[in-house]
């Protein structure tokens, strides 16, 4: 999914966006990652979230400048669905 401004961001484009990011990663399609099934069950490891973050940070900065998500935070994402769940907080999605 590439970034569209024009397109307003949502809790399911977020799900789709983390998604496809990590399937990437990982090499996987999309349709083979789960959004309840730990990162590491998946088959990413640290780097491999890194990579994550980095990617999400890159996509939703088209969004919101600046969009950053902490170090701190990171232990606490574990699945798509705390992903998902910590973007739309952040961004105070519905």
């Amino acid at each position: 999914m590439s970034a569209d401004p024009a397109t307003p961001l949502d809790r399911a484009a977020v799900a789709t966006l983390v998604r496809d990011q990590l399937a990437e990663i990982l090499e996987k399609s999309p349709a083979d990652i789960s959004d309840v099934v730990p990162f590491a069950d998946l088959g990413a490891d640290s780097l491999a979230l890194i990579e994550l973050v980095e990617a999400l940070e890159e996509r939703l900065d088209d969004y919101v400048a600046g969009f950053h998500i902490d170090d701190a935070d990171l232990e606490g994402l574990r699945t798509v669905n705390d992903a998902v769940d910590y973007v739309a907080h952040k961004l105070h999605l519905a």
